[in-house]
């Protein structure tokens, strides 16, 4: 098993590469300069010369490619152009909100979707069968900006029951920042009415990420969930007189982790790089919404470093998948 872990972190940095040196290439030959959409287009040509050359952006791509790898293995991402500050420090300041959003939605799709795909599975060809995959359908179909927008119009401009875009209101202070986390930092600082605030604001962004997850999951619940039930060693369960929850939940639920791990792995990882929409219809100030300003101001540093770190991310939800696969079916092996 170690080995294998060896051969797959191995393999993430060779991953890594490729995304670092794909996105950096991208990004560098799109007809635009970078340098004159920070400075504006008032800039004389000679400040923006001057600045072209301290960042390097006028070498040679290759010179600048290498020198970012060095600087890359050095900890070192590179200087945000929109922010003056390094890009490594805007991704510890914005993904905090991001994970704090993302594992809200997270709880929210697993619990759900588990839920909901194993009821579908144990009644199938019901109403509540039906129900069911319609809601996977629609949860599938609609674009999450979309159920944003509807979620905002319903329950923040026309009842008034949930605050609108934002983590706190504009007047409310944010707690001394220790972690990074809203959530933690409010209950170190004992501050109640900004917890309150900030759960509250959480709801609608939580949902609207949780629902595309919960549609996702549910149907491959069902899915993984009827290939078992129609097994032989459930059908002897039920003849042996077990009670039917636990033969569906210890015998076929247990079974049919395994593909609903693979997905709940992928969803969690799509989730923690940021999403970009959500993150952008509810003003929430996260990775996402980091990425996409940067992405419209041609940061390069700072696409190039979220690129990265996406996928990270994804590489490393990949390998917690193996591993936990293992751990479910002892029959699997590594080697």
């Amino acid at each position: 098993m170690l080995g294998y872990i060896a051969r797959r972190l191995i393999w993430m940095l060779l991953v890594l590469w490729g995304v670092m040196t794909i996105t950096f290439f991208v990004a560098r030959v799109i007809p635009a300069d970078p340098v004159g959409a920070i400075l504006g287009p008032q800039a004389p040509p000679e400040a923006i010369e001057r600045e072209r050359e301290r960042l390097g952006l006028n070498r040679p791509i290759y010179v600048q490619y290498i020198r970012y790898i060095f600087d890359l293995l050095r900890g070192d991402l590179g200087i945000s152009l929109r922010t003056r500050r390094p890009v490594l420090q805007d991704i510890a300041q914005f993904f905090p909100a991001t994970a704090e959003l993302a594992l809200s939605a997270f709880l929210i799709g697993v619990v759900l979707g588990i839920s909901v795909g194993v009821v579908s599975a144990v009644y199938p060809g019901r109403v509540i069968d039906h129900a069911s995959r319609v809601f996977a359908i629609v949860g599938l179909s609609m674009p999450a900006f979309w159920l944003g927008l509807l979620l905002l119009l319903g329950f923040y401009y026309k009842l008034g029951w949930l605050p609108g875009p934002g983590q706190l209101p504009y007047w409310m202070p944010r707690p001394p920042r220790v972690t990074g986390f809203l959530f933690v930092d409010a209950l170190l600082a004992h501050d109640w009415s900004a917890l309150t605030s900030y759960l509250k604001h959480l709801v609608m962004p939580a949902f609207t990420l949780g629902w595309i997850s919960t549609a996702s999951i549910a149907r491959i619940t069902r899915a993984s969930m009827l290939e078992v039930l129609r097994e032989e060693y459930i059908k002897t369960a039920r003849m042996k007189g077990l009670k039917e929850s636990g033969v569906v939940m210890k015998h076929a639920f247990k079974n049919a982790l395994l593909p609903i791990i693979t997905v709940v792995g992928i969803r969690l990882a799509s989730l923690l790089e940021g999403a970009v929409l959500t993150e952008t219809v509810f003003a929430w100030p996260g990775l996402g919404r980091y990425a996409t300003h940067s992405f419209l101001s041609i940061d390069f540093n700072a696409v190039v470093g979220v690129a990265i770190f996406t996928a990270f991310l994804y590489a490393f939800c990949n390998l917690a998948v193996d591993l936990l696969y293992a751990y479910l079916n002892p029959k699997i092996r590594y080697v």
